[in-house]
């Protein structure tokens, strides 16, 4: 994604845009995966819940999985394939809609099985499967806040929590260690897996290998994923699920923003009409300098610019970059690989309205799926 090979200038500024060509690309690869190996994979909402996108998302995955009441309901009502659930801990006065959502419920403790067993195994008219998240206690992931597995993790049971005998009524096991990486963590992840709780995934329906998976990356090595999961489905004859989000909508769309104004203070300082702050909270969060179409690194080109948002926050400073030409007020960025992480965690610091949301594909050209305005902000305060 070097270029765009379509006009986008004039779009609402600032836009997310999603390229339906590039996510039916990632859709079709996942798929690949469950055709040579029966595996499930769903779309882990928290990471990508672009509804628009979902009844082409429906052709390929076997549904969703969400982290809370609203995302178990989206994915029932704008998917219509199986939801399962997981969450830290589940509310009193929201599970019993949440189970009227959902098709497996996975609880992060023994107490919590106990606590809400029978009210699973009792909904009327439906079989919903239940689940408990394991933590391994071995992770590869560098960035603590996508880390479950770091020490003193409120998530997932560890061996010396595990209760065996408590399992009565369980159907899988779930568990959650990766972060945007290759198939190889996967296995040293595994190994660890099997150690620790081989002998009870042999007593389960399915094993969920969670999320993490950057099965649509390039160099992502897909045949050892089709082997580990076909071996783990031979080893334990179990079902294999696989939850990634940011594989789905990875390299599949935009973010554009505009050059409001040039300042000099020491460097060239470009404001947008964007915000990492608000539109982009990973580059600040993890952090990580997003790429741009036609941008360098600083002193690559013969124009340096520091980009910065549009909020009063001192901080809010997407990064350094170099052009071949100078920046001026009207000029278009293009931020690249944005749908993921950045529609579902943006927000409206400072009443900053969000970008909207774009959709393209060749038939039918762009459509602007949403826009936002002043009642967004206002209904979410009172």
């Amino acid at each position: 994604m070097t270029k765009i090979d379509f006009d986008n200038t004039q779009l609402p500024s600032p836009s997310y845009i999603v390229d339906e060509r590039l996510l039916k690309r990632n859709l079709e690869v996942l798929d690949s995966v469950q055709q040579r190996t029966g595996a499930s994979i769903l779309l882990t909402l928290k990471g990508f819940s672009m509804w628009s996108t979902f009844p082409l998302v429906r052709e390929y995955l076997k549904g969703v999985t969400s982290s809370s009441l609203f995302e178990a309901r989206l994915g029932f009502e704008k998917m219509g394939k199986e939801v399962h659930a997981y969450q830290p801990a589940y509310s009193d006065h929201e599970i019993d809609e949440m189970l009227s959502y959902v098709d497996h419920i996975v609880f992060n403790s023994f107490n919590q099985l106990k606590k809400f067993k029978d009210k699973v195994k009792n909904v009327k008219g439906k079989n919903i499967e239940i689940g408990l998240l394991v933590n391994p206690q071995y992770s590869e992931t560098e960035t603590a806040l996508y880390d479950p597995c770091y020490a003193h993790s409120r998530l997932g049971i560890t061996l010396a929590n595990f209760k065996p005998e408590e399992l009565d009524g369980v159907d899988g096991i779930h568990f959650h260690s990766l972060f945007e990486q290759n198939s190889d963590i996967l296995e040293h992840t595994i190994k660890v897996v099997e150690d620790k709780f081989g002998e009870y995934i042999h007593k389960m329906k399915w094993l969920n290998l969670g999320g993490g998976h950057h099965i649509t990356r390039p160099d992502y090595d897909i045949e050892k994923l089709i082997r580990i999961i076909n071996q783990l489905k031979e080893t334990y004859n179990v079902e294999v699920y696989l939850e990634p989000g940011e594989a789905i909508a990875l390299n599949t769309g935009y973010l554009t923003a505009t050059v409001l104004d040039i300042v000099t203070n020491g460097i060239e300082i470009a404001i947008l009409d964007t915000s990492a702050e608000c539109h982009m909270p990973d580059v600040l969060a993890m952090p990580y300098r997003p790429q741009i179409i036609g941008a360098g690194l600083p002193g690559e080109n013969a124009y340096t610019y520091r980009l910065g948002g549009i909020t009063c926050l001192a901080d809010d400073i997407i990064g350094d970059y170099s052009f071949e030409k100078p920046l001026q007020a009207g000029d278009k960025l293009v931020f690249l690989d944005m749908p993921h992480y950045t529609m579902i965690k943006n927000q409206m610091f400072n009443g900053l309205n969000l970008p909207s949301i774009v959709t393209f594909n060749k038939e039918d050209g762009f459509k602007v799926v949403s826009q936002f305005k002043y009642e967004d902000y206002t209904n979410r305060l009172f």
